[in-house]
């Protein structure tokens, strides 16, 4: 029965090369015995066949990446479980996506095992200053779960590659000197000079603690209590746990509970209404990026009435101006014959960029969805807070959403007044609705309707 003998230092490789050659000879897993490092070998066993001259062996990408990871765990039967693995993917090419597999998930277990403690190491090893050379020398004392210290090297070589370092573990010790890595034995737990640096990382990790913010299940979680004894600023975290709720209580008392006088300034400064600039340069939602221009809304900054309808259609889209097409061409006709100058109401729409799709050289309308809607209810707001209308006539289900957070059942609540954020706001139809209803006689009564909405609101122009 074969013995194979893993070394600790480049134990991948010597893995791959001994996986290689058992599976080239058709080595069953049971007949091979796995021991690694320094542990005494069986004096009656044979050693692994080489590998064959013409042996190709292919194997998943997935078990490689597999095996990478998990040949460091500090589990004795991590090398039997990955070759029994890799023997039944001879048979099976896919096993290495059966989620109910239990020896490809408990080597998925440590796999993760072994990726939390590589996290770990480099989260919690902390280096002091030691006398040196030409180089600036440091050393560091860590203690991992899994044999973890040579796969994980390299990133502290690429994150500290200006200085010379020594990480000593109780498995390996790595080295790092001009550049290169190399490898030591581990090795006991050493006498690291005191460094002048932890006392000023200990008062930045206190004045960064948040107690409001605690949570000290979640704080273990992350930082298990078995790193503590080697982090200069665990010795604080008792303290900080004891006076947490006391300055959580202190910050709470010392909030001001009236704005600071400053703050009458900066808001005087923020836009009330929206402009032609301020609006051209909104990406509060995506369809800034196909629209020719932002449309803002337009009349007497003292209007009685405001007009809020949908979006900018393709004319208002070119010219810059609000209801200048079809629609907007249809509610001049019926405003007029109501009474209600245009030139004496504010007028605008919910949404400042036209939403729209191509189909060749036309532009199709598109209704705005609902994140359109309320990314762009701030320029609206902004307008009814300069105006500050008596009436506002909500046109259609865009305008009814932004002004009420409804746009449904316009029908049943056309011609009524509703009241919202202290402000009366009439519901009509949108009069590009008028214009597609197909049936004669049904587009004569609600064009009949909106006319009567319109004469409503001029009604408070008057009184």
């Amino acid at each position: 029965m074969p013995t194979v003998h893993i070394p600790m230092r480049h134990s991948d490789t010597a893995f791959r090369e001994a996986a290689r050659g058992l599976l080239g000879s058709a080595t069953a897993p049971e007949h091979v015995i796995w021991q690694f490092d320094n542990a005494d070998g069986d004096l009656f066993a044979a050693p692994p066949p080489p590998v064959g001259p013409n042996k190709h062996l292919s194997v998943p990408r997935a078990y490689v990446d597999l095996m990478n990871v998990a040949v460091w765990h500090s589990d004795p039967q991590r090398f039997g479980r990955l070759y029994t693995l890799l023997w039944r993917l001879r048979d099976r090419p896919g096993l290495m996506s059966d989620r109910g597999d239990q020896g490809l998930a408990k080597l998925r277990e440590m796999e993760k095992a072994v990726r939390r403690d590589k996290h770990k190491m480099t989260a919690f090893v902390r280096f002091r200053e030691i006398d040196g050379g030409a180089r600036r020398r440091f050393a560091a004392w860590f203690e991992p779960t899994h044999f973890i210290t040579e796969p994980t090297a390299p990133f502290f070589a690429n994150r500290f590659g200006d200085m010379d370092w020594i990480i000593q573990t109780p498995h390996l010790t790595a080295h790092f000197e001009s550049g290169k890595i190399r490898f030591s034995d581990g090795v006991t737990k050493p006498p690291l000079p005191d460094d002048a640096t932890e006392d000023l990382w200990r008062t930045y990790y206190a004045n960064i603690f948040n107690p409001a913010r605690l949570k000290v299940k979640a704080m273990q979680a992350e930082m298990p209590k078995k790193y503590w004894k080697n982090l200069p600023e665990a010795t604080l975290i008792p303290d900080m746990i004891a006076q947490a709720e006391r300055r959580a209580r202190d910050m709470q008392e010392a909030t001001p509970t009236l704005p600071p006088l400053r703050s009458d300034r900066i808001l005087a400064r923020l836009p009330v209404a929206p402009t032609p600039d301020a609006l051209n340069a909104c990406i509060r939602c995506p369809l800034y990026k196909s629209a020719t221009q932002a449309v803002p809304g337009e009349g007497p900054r003292d209007a009685d009435v405001m007009i809020v309808g949908e979006q900018p259609g393709d004319h208002e889209d070119l010219s810059g101006r609000p209801f200048v097409g079809p629609a907007g061409q249809l509610f001049d006709g019926v405003a007029k014959q109501v009474g209600l100058a245009r030139e004496r109401v504010f007028i605008t729409n919910a949404v400042k960029h036209f939403k729209f799709t191509a189909r060749g050289k036309r532009r199709i309308h598109q209704r705005p969805d609902a994140p359109e809607i309320e990314a762009c209810k701030w320029w609206l707001n902004g307008e009814i807070a300069e105006i500050s209308p008596r009436l506002i006539l909500a046109m259609g289900a865009t305008a009814a959403q932004a002004l009420t957070g409804s746009g449904k059942n316009i029908g049943q609540r056309r011609g009524k007044i509703e009241h919202h954020n202290g402000q009366d706001i009439l519901i009509t139809y949108h009069p590009s609705y008028l214009l597609r209803v197909p049936d004669a006689e049904l587009r004569d009564r609600d064009t009949a309707l909106f006319r009567a909405d319109l004469e409503q609101a001029a009604t408070w122009i008057r009184c």
